[in-house]
């Protein structure tokens, strides 16, 4: 599915950008991105994330990957 590029001109659009900080600007460039987001997809679809891909990730975009959540009985 293409993104809505109907109002990309309208300035009511991107009025939160005026509010954004640095993290949040670094975000909508990363979830914009095909890269990042086919990268973060076969992150999240590995059976076991391997240290090595979590690594390569991480160096290429500068962010760190949590690993899943283990769960945990008492």
């Amino acid at each position: 599915m293409s993104p809505d590029t109907t109002r990309w001109r309208s300035s009511s659009t991107y009025e939160y950008v005026d509010h954004l900080t640095a993290p949040d600007v670094g975000w909508e460039w990363l979830r914009r991105n095909d890269d990042y987001q086919h990268d973060f997809e076969r992150l999240h679809r590995a059976q076991r994330q391997s240290p090595d891909l979590i690594e390569r990730a991480s160096a290429k975009w500068g962010l760190r990957f949590r690993c899943r959540a283990k769960p945990q009985r008492h």
